[in-house]
């Protein structure tokens, strides 16, 4: 049956769920919940007849499990989620606000979450970043649109804001200090919404590429620009990061929507007007492309490609009566 090992920060949430599916009339045998840490879990799956693991986490436990359980690993890994504007700007309230939700909402942290986003010129001339500042700055802990950061600490996030602003011509956009008034442990983060905006040809360089491209699983961004010309660059820059899971492509421009669709890979996109890098994953495919090892989540079919393998039973039981062995062959 399966073992459930959630990360220890959120292991009361998994249980308390656990109680619920039981209220809900799950059987309390159908499922173990282990609560440990990680070298725990890796020797359960290593030592014990585990066939497959399932696992959502980062991107660095994910290919320490590939190799000690000889790729007997599902992943839905880590996601460094881009958004590109195409050229024809329109509703840029709603565009603006989609921004905002997909970078901040529950604190950014979230495999989903708006990482990157390039934006044609013609955004920016239409004040989109002032716009997605107004927003941010409406967050607060009061009503919990700004939370603490689990996996980062305050100190952590803001060096590596400060790194990002050491490319020549990157400039902080909005954010980019600890929050005021807070009692949030040390251990945890505690951030404003922040926004680091990034030439792109600074961002395409070798020496700062994995820094662009460093997914912070918090309240933080990265913002580039290009023109009609550059579309070529931003093809190139989502083709060179290493996770493909989530994406949006906001145009209703169909040619811009098939130039971008047919150069990526990411495994949920969505495309138009609307376009988002977080949606409904109940309600369709959610998971990496371009990786034999990915799973899904959130359709029948994912669900079958993690948790059934393919597999033919043939019978033939029936032997004539008045069978006679035939010369060998």
């Amino acid at each position: 049956r399966p073992v459930l090992k959630p990360a220890e920060k959120c292991a009361l949430v998994m249980e308390q769920f656990l109680h619920l599916l039981h209220d809900c009339g799950m059987d309390k045998k159908d499922v173990d919940l282990l609560n440990c840490q990680g070298p725990v879990a890796e020797k359960l799956i290593v030592e014990a007849p585990v066939r497959l693991t399932q696992f959502t986490g980062s991107s660095r436990v994910a290919e320490m499990l590939l190799e000690k359980t000889k790729g007997k690993v599902k992943i839905e890994d880590a996601g460094f989620d881009w958004k590109i504007l195409g050229p024809d700007v329109g509703n840029v309230d709603y565009v603006s606000w989609q921004c905002d939700q997909d970078a901040y909402a529950c604190a950014g942290q979230k495999c989903s979450a708006q990482s990157i986003l390039f934006a044609h010129d013609n955004w920016e001339k239409a004040g989109l970043f002032d716009k997605m500042q107004a927003n941010a700055a409406t967050r607060s802990l009061v009503d919990l649109s700004i939370a603490p950061v689990l996996t980062h600490t305050t100190k952590s996030i803001l060096d590596h804001a400060a790194r990002l602003l050491e490319i020549p011509g990157a400039k902080l956009l909005f954010g980019g200090k600890e929050l005021e008034n807070h009692s949030i442990p040390e251990v945890y983060g505690a951030v404003y919404p922040t926004a680091v905006y990034v030439p792109l040809q600074g961002l395409l360089k070798p020496e700062n590429f994995d820094v662009c491209t460093t997914e912070i699983f918090g309240p933080f961004q990265v913002c580039t620009t290009f023109k009609d010309e550059g579309i070529c660059h931003v093809i190139e820059a989502c083709e060179r990061m290493s996770h493909h899971l989530t994406a949006a492509v906001v145009s209703n421009d169909v040619d811009f929507q098939h130039a971008i669709l047919a150069n990526t890979v990411n495994g949920t996109t969505y495309a138009g007007r609307r376009a988002r890098t977080t949606g409904a994953p109940q309600n369709h495919w959610f998971g990496p492309a371009g990786d034999a090892r990915g799973a899904g989540i959130g359709t029948p079919e994912a669900i079958k490609l993690v948790w059934s393998c393919h597999r033919e039973i043939i019978m033939d039981t029936v032997i004539p009566a008045n069978w006679t062995q035939p010369k060998a062959t």
